[in-house]
């Protein structure tokens, strides 16, 4: 199988121990916009959410990964989502910790998620989803071989008002 580690960090599924980290993120509500969350999360649900974790992304069509630092501590998750064999392609989405941007850890995390997608997963075609005021994050997409193909008009609905979504694609040839 692939490697999943790179100079600063490495990729790993989520463990049980994970859930004060879960907790902490998805009942963040500065990430919710991005998420499509409206409500929290209690920790009863995610501690469910991570005992089935380990099913296949040919089964459940996503793939949630930990970032982890050198020193074992979660940075962040990277997904692969709404994972489509037939047509071979998946989203792809990330976030980091505050503190832990801009330092090249998005791109190696982005990297080394496209390799395992188009190698080991075969997929075609990756796809991300990104709010145009993120600008970090279409210059870290872009800067991965990403392309802008479209603008979703008024997409997200959050905190009563309207927003567009940027697609951007990378395409495996």
């Amino acid at each position: 199988m692939l490697n999943l580690k790179g100079k600063q960090i490495y990729l790993r599924a989520l463990e049980p121990e994970d859930l004060e980290f879960l907790y902490q993120l998805e009942n963040n509500p500065e990430v919710w916009e991005i998420s499509g969350t409206t409500t929290p999360y209690s920790k009863f649900v995610l501690k469910q959410y991570l005992e089935n974790a380990h099913r296949d992304i040919y089964d459940v069509r996503q793939l949630r990964l930990c970032i982890c630092n050198t020193e074992d501590r979660v940075i962040g998750l990277v997904d692969l989502f709404d994972f489509d064999p037939k047509n071979r392609r998946a989203g792809i989405g990330i976030i980091l910790v505050e503190g832990e941007r801009d330092k090249g850890i998005g791109a190696e995390t982005l990297g080394l998620l496209c390799d395992y997608a188009f190698s080991v997963l075969d997929v075609r075609q990756l796809y991300a989803n990104v709010t145009p005021k993120n600008e970090k994050s279409l210059y870290l997409f872009e800067k991965m071989g990403f392309e802008k193909v479209g603008v979703k008009k008024d997409w997200i609905f959050f905190n009563g008002r309207y927003t567009d979504e940027v697609l951007l694609q990378k395409i495996n040839t």
